[in-house]
C-alpha cells in the first residue's frame, strides 16, 4: 500500500511543463508559469523516485533480515 502514492503519482505525471501549468491551473486557479511547471514537474519527479527507492531499500532490508534469521535457526 505505501507504494501506491508514489508509483501512481509517477506513472499519471504530466510529460510535458505545458500540462503541468495547465493541471495547476485547472485544480487551484492559479497560473503558473512554463518555467515553474517543469521545475514542479523535476521536484515531483525526483520526489517519487526517491520515495521508491526507499520503500524498495527498506523491502530489501526486511527481506534479507529475515532470510538471515532463518539461516541461523537451521544452523545450530
Amino acid at each position: 500500500m505505501q507504494w501506491l502514492f508514489p508509483a501512481t503519482l509517477l506513472v499519471l505525471m504530466p510529460k510535458c511543463p505545458m500540462c503541468v501549468a495547465a493541471y495547476v491551473a485547472l485544480f487551484t486557479g492559479v497560473g503558473i508559469s512554463v518555467s515553474t511547471a517543469r521545475w514542479i514537474r523535476i521536484a515531483m519527479l525526483a520526489f517519487c523516485l526517491t520515495s521508491l527507492a526507499f520503500l524498495a531499500v527498506r523491502y530489501l532490508h526486511i527481506f534479507l533480515r529475515s532470510t538471515n534469521v532463518h539461516r541461523t535457526r537451521h544452523a545450530r
